[in-house]
């Protein structure tokens, strides 16, 4: 199965969290906060959308900081991700 966003969309999939702090803590579940951290794995075609014209700026592999509260969360074949629209991402991380 795959994700094939539309309009203005974008999947990410969250980078994995630590489990150990630097100084050595190990945390719970519970205590692991979500990182706003996500890989790109799918664009939508952007173009017309809330009436104004949308270009895509991410693509494919970018890697990318997004909205604390942004997108829906996704559960397919066990897999997590998010579907945001692109201006919920406020940067894309470069090496």
């Amino acid at each position: 199965m795959k994700l094939i966003p539309l309009g203005d969309k974008v999947v990410l999939k969250q980078a994995e969290v630590e489990e150990t702090t630097k100084s050595g803590i190990i945390l719970t579940a519970s205590a692991k906060e979500k990182p706003q951290y996500a890989d790109v794995i799918a664009v939508g075609p952007g173009g017309m959308v809330d009436g104004k014209e949308v270009a895509m700026q991410v693509k494919v592999g970018d890697k990318v900081i997004y909205s604390k509260y942004a997108g829906t969360e996704v559960k397919l074949e066990d897999e997590e991700y998010m579907v945001v629209r692109q201006s919920d991402i406020v940067a894309i991380v470069e090496d």
